[in-house]
This record gives C-alpha cells, structure tokens and sequence, in this order.
C-alpha cells in the first residue's frame, strides 16, 4: 500500500451492531484517559526545567542532556515495544508503561535532594523507554475497534486526549509552583518543583487502575463480533509468519520510512517548541509561572498565571488541528493523509520564519501557539492514522513503533544541540525548526497520489441481529 491509504474510502456508512459504539467509548475514554497521564508525567520536566537548571546550575546544555536522552530512549522503545506490543497485547504494554512512569517520576523527584546531573539523565531515559509502551498500545487497542475509514478522525481524537495531559499538567504545575487555595478553603503555599513529578504519577496510577478494569483488547473480547468485515484479523497476509518475517516485510514496506522521516521533521520542531517555550518566555518575554494576566470582559475582571494561560491555550488550539486535520483527510481526501500533511508542513514553515520577526511578548505567545497547531496536526495524522493504514489491526503496534521512533529521534536533536545553541542565544531557536517543515513537506509530495483507495463494504451487524448506524 503506497501514500498509506486506508483499505477503503467510499462513501458508504459504517453499520455496526447496537451498543457497539457505546462500548468503544467507553474502552476508548479509559484508553485515552491514561494516555493523558503519561503525557503529564512527560511535560512536567519543561515546566521544571528553569527551576532544577537555577537550583543546580545546570546550563541549558546539560538540560539538553536530560531531554535527549529521554527522547532517544523513547524511539528505541518504540521500536522494541512496538514489536512486543504486537505479541502481548495493547493493554498489558499500556499498563508496564504506566507502571513504569509512575516509578521513574517518584525517583526523578526523589533525586532532586542529590541533585547530580547523571541521576537525572539516567533516571529519565529509563522512563523516556518505559512510556515507549504507551502510543503503541493504544494504537493497537483502537487499530481493532476502528474502521480503516474512521481513523483520521480517531486521530484527531488521540491529538486531543494529548493535549489534555498538557492542559493538565500546564494548569496543575504552576499552581503547585506559585502557591494556590484548595476548594477555596487551605491555602497551599509553593511546592518545590519535584512536586511536579509525584502527584502526577499519583494521577497516572489512578487512572490505569480503572483502565485495568473497564478496557477490552478487541470487539470480540466485549462480545461484538464481525464487526470489522472490511478489515479481518489477518488482512495484512501476515498471520502465521514467523517474527523475523514479519519484521522483514515492515521494514521492506516503503512508505514506512518515508513517513518515518516526515515524522522526525516533526519531532524536531514538535519537541523544540514543547521543552524549550517556558524557558523561552521566560528568558526572552519575562513570562513565568509568578506572572498574573488580568482579563477584563463585559465587566468582569479575572486574574489568571500566564504559563497556565498559555499552557491552557496551547494545546486547545493543538486540538483543533488534530482534529481538523483528521477530519479533512478523511472526508475531503478520502482517506489520504499526505495532502493534508504536506499542506500543514509548509505552513508551519512560514508560520515559523513569521516568529523570527516577534518583537513582543504577545506575539512571542501567538506564535508559538500556532506552531503547536501545526506541530500537533501532523503528529496525531502520521503517527496514529497513518501508522494504522500501514500495520493494519494485525501490525499496527510495530508499524507505529517504527513510525513514532523517528519522532523522538528527529525530537532529541530540539534537546542537546539546541540547547548548546541556546546558551549563545535565544535567536537561534525558531530558525532552528524551520528547515524541518520544508523537509517534511517535501517529504509528503514525494508519496501523495499513487494509489487510490479500494472501495470497503459497510460493516454489517451479526445475523439476526437489526444494524445500527
């Protein structure tokens, strides 16, 4: 399959059998939900970035450090947790990687009474590979209960139960940083940054203890049979090949590296605008988690933190182009991704160039705020849809372990070398990015149009059973 087309795009309605759709939202609500948490236990370390550098003296170099590290042990594990996904299930890999982090975050917090820079750099790769079971678990989850033709949309779904955990966690940190009243009653006073590594773990163990309970594996494990007609377990023609086969024929399939390479474009600019922009506010603009923004609309005045503010504003517009980007490669394109994906690629390019002539703090934040709409556009379209189109329900962990891997790899290069570059000066920091839209989109010209998508069935009820839409 080329241009990582679904199986199917024509226009006929999906039929699936009653109470099918209620009990998908359901496993799907757990699902996302603790993937949301592992996304608070991730972006808690940009938030605490400037505080641990300013206790420790680490330069933005040695923060770098922690970042790269975490991000090159996340693509490994994309790729081996990709693969072992496939072999032991969606949920089971969902579960060690919350597990994992929850452990990983309570010992990075712990380590902030040593304070030594290879604690952290070694304790948050071990969790960057542990949360490495998390995106390929859910994929495959959801690989079985969407149809190929519903995936743009799912993914635009997966971009916002994302970018919930980054509400969460861009909400919840600076209060614990800055001091707030609980229930308007107790006055808590400001925590110390390792804070913002405990409570999230708390959140994370919760929330995958009621995924443990309520998530099936497949529609067959809740009692939904046939429901994926246009799409049996075994349509990828892999069933009964050996691992080394199978490994083979992935990484044979050419499409998989050119979205793999797209991918880490994004990664690039995706992870260089997500651990680096409160230390860029703050540094450039003077914007931290002490600053209060006063809003005043017909009449009434709110106060609001600014990191809070943008950390809220952030990934709601992020959403928005998970969403709609989903929606117009499912609908407008008829299931083909690279379109849509080269069309935000080069937007992204301009919206970047755009940022280099920001000469205030407000447009310091509207920029970033659209490079995280179209950074996160093209994240939850290649890395969940896409790799869903390749693998199939069969493969679909693997393929999105490949896919996802060269994120994290194009990603760790916005840790490190960016952060070498930073400590000369901060001018270097969105024309570092740019060059990475115009790969990617080039990238996406190079695969758009070579096949057209086959005609799917409607997917039917069980005999003797009425259909539902």
């Amino acid at each position: 399959m080329s241009e990582f087309t679904p199986a199917g795009s024509s226009s006929a309605k999906l039929i699936y059998p009653p109470g099918f759709r209620a009990r998908r939202g359901l496993n799907w609500g757990f699902v996302g939900l603790l993937y949301t948490s592992f996304y608070m236990c991730r972006y808690n370390l940009s938030l605490a970035n400037s505080a641990i550098s300013a206790e420790f003296g680490f330069s933005k170099g040695d923060m770098g450090k922690i970042i790269s590290t975490s991000l090159l042990a996340y693509a490994v594990g994309q790729v081996v947790n990709g693969f072992i996904c496939d072999k032991i299930g969606g949920k089971r890999s969902m579960l060690v990687g919350a597990a994992g982090t929850v452990i990983m975050n309570i010992l990075f917090g712990a380590a902030s009474f040593w304070g030594l820079l290879w604690m952290f750099v070694v304790i948050r790769g071990i969790d960057g590979y542990l949360q490495a079971y998390g995106a390929p678990g859910m994929i495959k989850i959801n690989a079985a209960w969407f149809a190929p033709r519903e995936r743009g949309r799912f993914a635009g779904i997966f971009g916002f139960m994302i970018n919930l955990g980054r509400i969460g966690i861009f909400n919840l940190g600076p209060a614990l940083l800055a001091g707030f009243v609980f229930l308007g009653m107790w006055k808590v006073p400001p925590l110390h940054w390792r804070w913002l590594f405990w409570i999230p773990s708390g959140i994370c163990a919760l929330v995958a203890v009621g995924m443990a309970l309520t998530v099936k594996e497949t529609p067959e494990e809740a009692g939904f049979h046939d429901t994926h007609a246009a799409e049996p377990i075994a349509a990828s023609g892999a069933a009964g090949l050996a691992a080394t086969d199978i490994l083979l024929k992935m990484l044979r399939h050419p499409t998989i590296w050119i979205v793999a390479l797209a991918y880490a474009c994004t990664g690039a600019v995706r992870q260089s605008l997500d651990q680096w922009w409160p230390p860029y506010l703050n540094d450039v603009w003077k914007i931290n988690y002490h600053t209060i923004w006063n809003f005043h609309v017909l009449g009434w005045t709110w106060s609001k933190n600014a990191i809070a503010v943008i950390g809220f504003l952030m990934p709601v517009v992020a959403s928005a182009g998970s969403l709609i980007s989903g929606y117009v490669s499912d609908v407008i394109f008829r299931g083909r991704r690279a379109p849509v994906a080269a069309g935000i690629y080069f937007l992204e390019t301009a919206v970047i160039l755009l940022a280099t002539l920001a000469h205030s703090a407000h447009a310091g934040v509207f920029f970033i705020i659209l490079i995280s709409f179209t950074a996160n556009s093209t994240h939850s379209l290649l890395g969940t849809a896409a790799a869903m189109d390749i693998g199939g329900r069969k493969h679909s962990g693997f393929a999105s372990g490949i896919i996802d891997s060269f994120q994290y790899i194009g990603g760790s290069l916005g840790g490190y070398f960016l952060g070498k570059l930073l400590d000369v000066n901060w001018d270097y920091y969105f024309y570092f990015m740019a060059p990475f839209g115009v790969i990617g989109g080039i990238l996406m010209l190079v695969i758009m149009g070579k096949i057209k998508p086959k005609e799917e069935p409607a997917v039917s009820a069980p005999p003797g059973e009425p259909a539902s839409k």
